[in-house]
C-alpha cells in the first residue's frame, strides 16, 4: 500500500474509532434518578362556615298600586254649577265631599210632583178604605159577597197606586242626590274630564280616583323564594296579620323605607311569566308617619321589598359565592385539599346561601374560582388579613 493511501485512510479510523468509543460510552452512561416534583398549591380565598338559626329572606320588586281605584261616573243628566278645587289632578278628597254639583232645579220639581202623588194616592186609599168598610156593614146579612162587591179590588188598587207613588218619590230623593258628586273614602284624584258649566248625561266619565287608606304592592315570585316563605299557593292572612314586608325605594335623592305586610299570595300560576305573585300591603300610605322622613309611598313608585320568611334552624351561612353549580361547595380540608362537597341548601340569595346538610361550622370554604378543580388537589389558602395589612 502506497504511502499516500495510508495517508488518505488514517483519518477516518480515527474518526470511525472515536464514533466507536462515544457510543459505547453513551450506552452505558448510568440514567440519572429524575426528581419527582409535587404541582404547586392553588392559592384560593376562603371564608368559614357560620352556624346559624337563619330566618330567611325574599327579595323582590314591585309597583305600588292603590287597592281601591274607581272611574267616577255621572248617574243623572243636567249641567255642572259647580266644582270643588280639589276635583284637580292629585287633589285630595274625603269620603262624603262635595266634588261636583250638578243644576237640580228640575230634579226639585220631580220630588215635588213625587210627593204631591204620594199625597193623593194616600187619600185615594183612605177614600176606598171608607167605601170597603161602608159595603161590609151593608151587605153583612147578605150570604157570602163577592170581592167586588166589598171593594177589595178597589182597595188593592189603592194601596198599589199609593206603593208606586212611593217608589217613584225615593227616586226623586235619589236622583236629587245624585246632584251632588262624592266618593264614599279617602282619596287622590287621578284625572278630571269634565269642568265647570259642561252639561253631561248619564254614564258620562267624569273624571278618575283612588283611595289612600290602603295601597298594595304587587310582587313577583320564584319558586325558591316561594319555598324561602314557606306559603301555600292561594296563602290568605289570618286577622293577626301577615309576614312583615319592608319596602325601600329612592325618591328625591334620598333612600326611603316603610312598613308593611304580606298578605295574601295568588291563587294560580301567571301562565305569561311563570311566575307566582305575593301582595304586600301599607296603611296610611300617604300620612306623614308613613315613612321616617315622612315621604309618601306614592301609587305608581317602583319598590325594592325584603319579606321575612321562615325560619331555619340548626343552619350553617356562607357567603353566596362559595356555592356552585349543582349545590356544590368546595371545602379546603385540614390537609390543605379539596373537597368537594354536595350540600342541601334552604336558600340564596345575592349575599348569603343557607345550607341546612352536607357542611360543618367552622369549615373553610372556597370564595374564589379554581380552574379544573380536582379532589384532593393541593390547594394554599391566602391570608386576607395580610394582604389588607400590606395593601
Amino acid at each position: 500500500m502506497s504511502v499516500k493511501i495510508r495517508r488518505l485512510i488514517a483519518p477516518i479510523v480515527v474518526i470511525a474509532g472515536g464514533m466507536g468509543m462515544y457510543s459505547l460510552l453513551h450506552a452505558t452512561k448510568p440514567e440519572p434518578e429524575k426528581a419527582t416534583e409535587e404541582p404547586r398549591p392553588t392559592s384560593v380565598y376562603t371564608a368559614p362556615a357560620q352556624a346559624t338559626d337563619a330566618t330567611l329572606t325574599v327579595t323582590t320588586q314591585g309597583e305600588v298600586r292603590s287597592r281601591t281605584h274607581v272611574n267616577m261616573v255621572s248617574q243623572i243628566s243636567g249641567r255642572i254649577v259647580s266644582v270643588s278645587p280639589e276635583f284637580i289632578e292629585g287633589g285630595r278628597v274625603h269620603p262624603g265631599e262635595t266634588l261636583i254639583t250638578i243644576e237640580d232645579t228640575d230634579y226639585q220639581l220631580a220630588l215635588r210632583q213625587a210627593q204631591a202623588a204620594v199625597a193623593d194616592a194616600e187619600v185615594a186609599l183612605q177614600q176606598s178604605l171608607a167605601d170597603a168598610d161602608v159595603a161590609r156593614k151593608q151587605l153583612r146579612n147578605t150570604p157570602s159577597p163577592s170581592d167586588l162587591a166589598l171593594k177589595k179590588p178597589q182597595v188593592a188598587q189603592a194601596r198599589a197606586a199609593l206603593a208606586a207613588a212611593r217608589a217613584t218619590l225615593e227616586q226623586a230623593q235619589v236622583n236629587l242626590q245624585r246632584t251632588r258628586v262624592s266618593l264614599p273614602f279617602d282619596g287622590r284624584i287621578a284625572h278630571t274630564s269634565v269642568d265647570l258649566g259642561q252639561f253631561i248625561t248619564a254614564g258620562t266619565v267624569l273624571g278618575e280616583a283612588f283611595g289612600t287608606e290602603v295601597v298594595e304592592v304587587r310582587l313577583p315570585l320564584a319558586d325558591k323564594q316561594l319555598a324561602a316563605l314557606g306559603l301555600p299557593i292561594g296563602y290568605s292572612a289570618d286577622e293577626n296579620g301577615g309576614m312583615p314586608a319592608t319596602l325601600r325605594a329612592d325618591v328625591a335623592g334620598q333612600t326611603h323605607q316603610w312598613q308593611g305586610e304580606l298578605v295574601r299570595l295568588d291563587a294560580s300560576i301567571d301562565p305569561s311569566t311563570r311566575m307566582l305573585y305575593a301582595i304586600a300591603e301599607v296603611e296610611a300610605p300617604y300620612s306623614e308617619g308613613a315613612s321616617r322622613g315622612g315621604m309618601p309611598l306614592a301609587v305608581g313608585l317602583f319598590v325594592d321589598a325584603t319579606i321575612n320568611g321562615r325560619e331555619v334552624a340548626d343552619s350553617v351561612a356562607v357567603p353566596s359565592s362559595a356555592l356552585r353549580a349543582g349545590n356544590v361547595v368546595f371545602v379546603l380540608d385540614d390537609q390543605g385539599r379539596l373537597d368537594v362537597r354536595h350540600v342541601e341548601v334552604a336558600h340564596s340569595d345575592g349575599d348569603t346561601a343557607v345550607i341546612t346538610a352536607g357542611l360543618e361550622p367552622g369549615e373553610q370554604v372556597v370564595t374564589s374560582a379554581i380552574r379544573n378543580p380536582i379532589q384532593g388537589m393541593a390547594l394554599s389558602r391566602i391570608d386576607t388579613s395580610a394582604v389588607a395589612n400590606n395593601g
